[in-house]
């Protein structure tokens, strides 16, 4: 077995299929899927096919940017949050860009908007890459304030 990358309990990551923008991302073992902030959602039928057309904000706190996105749907599912309320999401497929892995990983789509992360990283996407230091932050680089790569 190849030796997994240590990542901290939030990291920067890149979503290339959806945005050129860093999102700072929670780090939840707790979580099974993956999640993203999208403010409105809306489902689009293509070639007898189920799309989603959703608004993404990347960055914490702020409205701007804003990144329209639309990925096809690979299934909707009730999620149950930390706080025991459920959720019917929208489920997608899509690019996860971390610590120079990139992994093929699926994303459920909710408002996130009173949350302090933008994205939720699940035990989906990190399991047999990724081990988690829960006292560390931005082993991947960056740091609170900008993404690798990123002016401060």
């Amino acid at each position: 077995m190849s030796e997994k990358e240590c990542i901290g309990w939030r990291e920067w990551v890149l979503l290339p299929d959806l945005t050129a923008t860093p999102i700072k991302a929670k780090v939840d073992t707790g979580a099974k899927t993956s999640a993203i902030h999208a403010f409105f959602v809306e489902e689009v039928i293509r070639d007898n096919t189920s799309w989603v057309r959703f608004g993404l904000h990347p960055k914490q706190k702020a409205l701007d940017p804003e990144c329209i996105c639309e990925a096809k749907v690979l299934d909707k599912r009730t999620v149950t949050d930390s706080g025991g309320h459920k959720e019917d999401r929208f489920v997608i497929e899509t690019a996860v860009n971390l610590g120079g892995h990139t992994v093929l990983t699926e994303m459920t789509l909710t408002n996130r908007e009173t949350m302090l992360f933008r994205m939720l990283l699940g035990r989906n996407t990190m399991a047999g890459r990724f081990i988690v230091d829960p006292e560390a932050s931005f082993l991947c680089g960056g740091d609170a304030d900008s993404g690798p790569g990123m002016p401060n």
